[in-house]
């Protein structure tokens, strides 16, 4: 079910939910947490099927606070939108269309849509503000959800988040490596335990994730770890590879190909292994799961990223 509701208050924005309600049978009863998404117009689908999709597993109360990017100059005004049942996934999607002068009062246009009692949890799927945590929206925010990769410049971007991360900051180059670091973690678990000498990640220029990836390595094993660079490729994006070097034989993990890697060992056949690139459903819902602050995400951004992280000039291409 879909409500339009133009050039509205947010006032009749909560009366149209209950009414919506008492119509239908639309209860707002298991909804754990608020989600605010603040985004352009053009983002508000790809951000709305994201959340809808997270929502079967993280029930909620979304609200879309969309910003018009178009040139055009319009008329300060709220458009809205709600939408229930079949339409909102397992929660309530409310999506604010701000025009004009409307866009730069966000905080009020959210406030009095809140679940009362619940965590909220605000999400930036393109531009980020320059301080996430001292944002309007990120104020009221428990946890504040960016992702890198969205940004002009990822890795400038991680170097602000550095000196600006606040308890409760996540950014999706951080949950895409999950996969990444779970599948090193049972590697170095096993036999032969030789200690590992230096590390090279290898990476597309403009790939967040392999920053960090490199910055975990270091902290984790307290030894040298190269970044190496590459082009950006039109089959395989972000993380190309890991190589662990050892006096025993090097370990290497390789992707060429979207979602499959190769993992090479010494006297062991080599094999392929499922290292999928993660979809903004699976980072979001991964996100949601904890709402407390990611303490290793933050020692990994403010103590180990910059000033840890080499570049080496080898492999450039």
């Amino acid at each position: 079910m879909i409500k339009d509701l133009p050039n509205t208050t947010v006032s009749k924005i909560s009366k149209a939910l209950v009414e919506l309600r008492e119509e239908g049978g639309v209860v707002a009863l298991g909804r754990v947490l608020t989600l605010i998404i603040q985004t352009k117009f053009s983002g508000i689908e790809d951000a709305v099927k994201a959340a809808n999709e997270s929502s079967r597993e993280h029930p909620c109360r979304i609200i879309v606070l969309a910003e018009d990017d178009s040139e055009k100059k319009s008329e300060s005004k709220l458009d809205a939108q709600i939408r229930v049942g079949g339409d909102a996934g397992a929660s309530e999607v409310i999506v604010l269309r701000a025009h004009g002068e409307a866009a730069k009062h966000s905080a009020g246009l959210v406030t009095g849509l809140l679940l009362p009692d619940a965590p909220v949890v605000a999400w930036w799927p393109g531009e980020a503000p320059e301080v996430v945590s001292t944002s309007a929206i990120g104020k009221i925010a428990t946890r504040r959800i960016t992702d890198a990769a969205s940004q002009v410049d990822p890795h400038a971007f991680l170097k602000k988040l550095s000196k600006t991360y606040a308890p409760g900051d996540s950014d999706f180059a951080w949950t895409r490596l999950t996969l990444w670091r779970a599948q090193l973690a049972a590697i170095l678990d096993q036999p032969p335990y030789d200690p590992i000498i230096s590390v090279e990640v290898t990476g597309a220029s403009d790939s967040p994730s392999t920053d960090l990836l490199a910055v975990w390595l270091e902290m984790k094993l307290k030894i040298k770890v190269e970044r190496i660079r590459t082009n950006r490729g039109k089959a395989v994006s972000g993380i190309r590879g890991v190589k662990l070097i050892r006096k025993s034989g090097d370990i290497e993990i390789v992707r060429r190909v979207a979602d499959v890697a190769t993992l090479i060992q010494p006297t062991q056949p080599t094999r392929e292994i499922s290292l999928p690139r993660r979809s903004l459903r699976d980072c979001l819902s991964e996100d949601l799961r904890r709402l407390d602050p990611d303490d290793l995400f933050g020692k990994v951004i403010t103590k180990g990223f910059g000033s840890r992280v080499r570049l080496s000039a080898k492999g450039k291409r």
